[in-house]
């Protein structure tokens, strides 16, 4: 048997600074989505997240609470961790940039960029922002009736002035836009490609990587004076936990697939990152994907609003895997989305409940009820049924072609309609009619019907992975015919297997004032 080829997926490091918010969640759901979605599709996915856990903000806020920063992040991490087991996507590896193997690693990069002479050692004068831990021009700025001055992102800055080490990226502005033009889809949506490259082609300023201010970072080799900027830190992570630099056992695995991240840190990534790369002799991840905010019935979220909602929280109120599909399904990927709890329960209520949930259990009930618990008997096979499974087996490529895209919105959109079909197909079939009058084609009926639904949860499992076991559980798939190579008619249901007794899968929400 040939390897499996390799797939390294990552999730933006969240700063350790505060808990996780639904913009963290929808991030982690969507990149195991994606990482699960490979790993089925034949791949060995690594799969990362990690925590960012120097800084100056980091050192202010663990002051303010008592805690030493390495406390705070340690807090912090543990959050994560359990919304992560929480929400079903539990990473394969989670790099803290505080851990020994980060710092070795990040101060071989430095090293690299220095031997290069892309490190030079300057005065820096400019606005910086403690809360983005970035440093913006002045035309960027804002500024309010009192003479305030605030970032892009609408956090205030402040003038600061010191040594400071930095990296030549006005040397690579040319070679990131033939990169840009020879890779196409190295920025995807193309929106945000489009901005990447309007911001390269104005021209790049050299970028302050060190600070003196503080101390809680890594020190630059050399000249423990200095700590290394965030964001050599911070991006350096995704090489850590492939252990490059040591030739260990995950070198394989990079250059990374793909670094999912918010539409708010795109510049960092597609531009920052690839020049470090270039400059340490590195090769390239192939694609930065990026997914947009998501707001509270149309409200950004805010600390001073209110609306900040722990996701946690919101997984025991709905369901996890509810919670997943709405996301990956009402959400297109790389544009800003909306939810509420109306939207969120128009959902489960009609695609989970009623479109899949109630087609797996009437089908399956009729089966316990009227073909002794097993398998019903293909028998012929009449037009709508080849029509109806032809669509099923077809939205295993539609969903390929999809996920490739990152595109989960359209790989559900393609799956829910193979369930729709089905429905419309099992009430035209009338199968609970053909018992006193067809019993054989009775069954032909209930096999097609419960043939889509094994091919509908098999494409499931990366989007909804609780519920789509339990679905293949009712359908007595083994574990080991799980992947997408079993979504064939070559492995269709034998007839005469054993099934279960059917039980529901999908319950409706009902409000609990009408519930009482």
């Amino acid at each position: 048997m040939s390897e499996r080829a390799a797939f390294y997926i990552t999730t933006a490091i969240p700063y350790a600074n505060g808990a996780p918010h639904i913009g963290h969640a929808y991030e982690r759901i969507a990149t195991d989505a994606f990482a699960r979605f490979y790993r089925l599709n034949g791949r060995d996915v690594l799969f990362v997240t990690g925590m960012d856990e120097h800084g100056q903000k980091m050192q202010q806020t663990a002051a303010r609470e008592g805690l030493t920063p390495q406390a705070l992040a340690d807090r912090t991490a543990g959050q994560f961790q359990a919304m992560g087991e929480k929400l079903n996507a539990v990473a394969d590896d989670v790099v803290r940039t505080t851990q020994t193997r980060h710092k070795t690693c990040v101060q071989e990069i430095w090293r690299r960029m220095a031997a290069r002479g892309d490190i030079y050692l300057s005065k820096y004068a400019g606005w910086y922002s403690v809360r983005d831990e970035a440093f913006y021009d002045e035309g960027e700025l804002t500024e309010n009736a009192e003479g305030r001055k605030f970032a892009p992102t609408g956090t205030p800055v402040e003038w600061v002035e010191e040594e400071s080490y930095f990296f030549r990226l006005s040397a690579y502005a040319e070679k990131l836009l033939a990169h840009y033009e020879a890779n196409p889809d190295f920025v995807t949506p193309e929106k945000y490609r489009n901005e990447i490259v309007a911001f390269v082609k104005r021209g790049l300023n050299d970028l302050s990587i060190s600070r003196t201010t503080f101390d809680w970072g890594i020190p630059v080799p050399g000249d423990e004076r200095h700590v290394m900027y965030v964001w050599v830190d911070a991006l350096t992570n995704y090489l850590t936990a492939t252990e490059w630099f040591d030739d260990g056992a995950r070198k394989r695995y990079w250059p990374a697939d793909a670094h999912v991240i918010g539409k708010d840190i795109t510049r960092f990534h597609a531009i920052f990152w690839p020049a470090f790369l270039m400059s340490a002799d590195v090769p390239l991840p192939r694609q930065i994907v990026v997914h947009g905010f998501l707001f509270n019935r149309g409200e950004k979220m805010s600390k001073s609003v209110g609306n900040v909602i722990d996701p946690i929280a919101l997984a025991d109120h709905y369901g996890v895997d509810a919670l997943r599909y709405f996301f990956l399904r009402e959400v297109p990927f790389g544009q800003d989305g909306n939810y509420s709890h109306e939207a969120i329960v128009q959902r489960i209520n009609a695609d989970l409940a009623n479109d899949l949930g109630n087609l797996a259990q009437r089908s399956l009930s009729m089966i316990a009820k009227n073909c002794g618990a097993k398998v019903p008997e293909r028998g012929e096979v009449q037009a709508a049924d080849a029509e109806m499974l032809a669509k099923a087996y077809g939205a295993v490529e539609a969903s390929r072609a999809a996920m490739a895209a990152f595109a989960p919105h359209h790989a559900l959109a393609e799956i829910w309609a193979v369930v729709g079909e089905a429905n419309r197909y099992f009430a035209a079939q009338e199968p609970w009619k053909l018992s006193k009058t067809d019993p054989k084609r009775r069954d032909s009926v209930l096999y097609t019907t419960i043939e889509t639904v094994r091919v509908v949860a098999l494409l499931c499992q990366p989007f909804i992975p609780a519920a789509a076991g339990k679905l293949l559980d009712l359908l007595a798939v083994r574990a080991d015919e799980r992947n997408f190579s079993f979504a064939t008619p070559e492995h269709r249901l034998c007839a005469g297997a054993d099934l279960p007794a059917p039980a529901p899968i999908f319950p409706r929400y009902v409000e609990p004032e009408a519930a009482k």
